[in-house]
Formats: C-alpha cells, sequence, structure tokens
C-alpha cells in the first residue's frame, strides 16, 4: 500500500529548512538542493509543494509570521484580566523579537523585510503582516484611551524593528533595547494621562 503524505506537514517542513538556512547563511542560502536536503526530502518532494522558489519564500514568510503572530495571540490571552496598557506592552514586547530565544526569527524576518525592498511578492506580504500587527496594536491602544491609535501603532511597528535591527547588529543588547521599549510606551501612557 502506497505511503500516505500529509502535504501540509511537508509544506511546514520545507518552510522550516528553508527559515534554518535563511538564520544561518542568508536568502541566498535557500536553494531547492540545500532546503531539500535540510527537509530530508528530495528535489522531487520540494517541487511537488512548491512550483518555484519564489513560492517557496513567500510560504515561509507566510509561516514565521504566523509563528509570530501565534505567539503574541497567546501572550495576551495568557493574562485576560490585564490592562489595555499591560497588554500593547506585551504585543510591542513579542512584536520586538529581542528575547534570545527569538533571534533567530529576527534574522529571518530581516532578511525576508531586506529581499522584499525588490521583491514586490514579498513586499505585498510583509505589507499585509503588518497591517493585521498594526490592527491589533491600534485595538489596544484605542482601549487604552491612546489619542492617534493608529500613528502611534505605526510608530510601534517602526520602533520594534528598529529595535530588531539594532540587537542584531549588536548596536544595543536586547536588554537596552528593551528598556528604550518600556520608556517609549510609559511616555505614551504619561501623555494619555
Amino acid at each position: 500500500m502506497p505511503k500516505q503524505v500529509d502535504h501540509e506537514e511537508r509544506r511546514r517542513r520545507i518552510a522550516d529548512a528553508v527559515c534554518g538556512l535563511i538564520d544561518e547563511r542568508g536568502l541566498e542560502a535557500a536553494t531547492l538542493r540545500d532546503v531539500a536536503a535540510r527537509a530530508e526530502v528530495s528535489m522531487g518532494a520540494v517541487q511537488r509543494c512548491f512550483r518555484t522558489k519564489d513560492e517557496m519564500l513567500r510560504f515561509a514568510l507566510r509561516h514565521i509570521g504566523d509563528r509570530i503572530a501565534d505567539r503574541v495571540r497567546a501572550r495576551l490571552l495568557a493574562g485576560p484580566a490585564q490592562s489595555a496598557a499591560s497588554a500593547l506592552g506585551h504585543a510591542a514586547t513579542e512584536l520586538a523579537l529581542l528575547r534570545a530565544e527569538h533571534r533567530a526569527e529576527a534574522r529571518i524576518w530581516l532578511a525576508f523585510v531586506a529581499r522584499a525592498a525588490v521583491d514586490p511578492g514579498l513586499a505585498e506580504l510583509l505589507r499585509a503582516g503588518y497591517a493585521e500587527s498594526e490592527d491589533l496594536l491600534v485595538r489596544l491602544l484605542a482601549e487604552a484611551g491612546a489619542p492617534g491609535a493608529r500613528r502611534e501603532a505605526r510608530t510601534l511597528l517602526a520602533l520594534a524593528d528598529g529595535l530588531t535591527a539594532h540587537v542584531l547588529l549588536g548596536r544595543l543588547d536586547a536588554e537596552e533595547a528593551g528598556e528604550l521599549l518600556h520608556a517609549h510606551l510609559a511616555a505614551l501612557w504619561a501623555r494619555t494621562a
């Protein structure tokens, strides 16, 4: 009897391989041959899952974005009695990818951001992901009574990305970046009060 293949599981496994290669050696390292070897599948299996390398990369970007979004949602659900201000701080901290255990995700995310500057397909996916994050932050800011919620949400997203880059480059350590993020939030709440 032929072996049943879970295609979605295989696609996720390939996406994990793509992400692992990007983390270790950059986006250009995600060649079909290396991805197949890393995922422990044949090159034909990769080609059956993804028609093109661009399709594979877009799936991997959605995969990493989903992991980050799932973690933000889980963090918010873990403390349902928390204030909107606390929830916003947790969400912004998760989006900034400052903790050591998220450093790989930060490297992968920023590799995709850099590639999106010249790849309209990736740029479109990133814009959609940022729009979802922005909407969440707008909701939390509005619940906390912050004025200019949309503008502030955009500022927080830009700050989160900037802090991520500075930590990866070694210009700031994660603790310093976290302090800057929380100082920004404290100043926001001081203006709101």
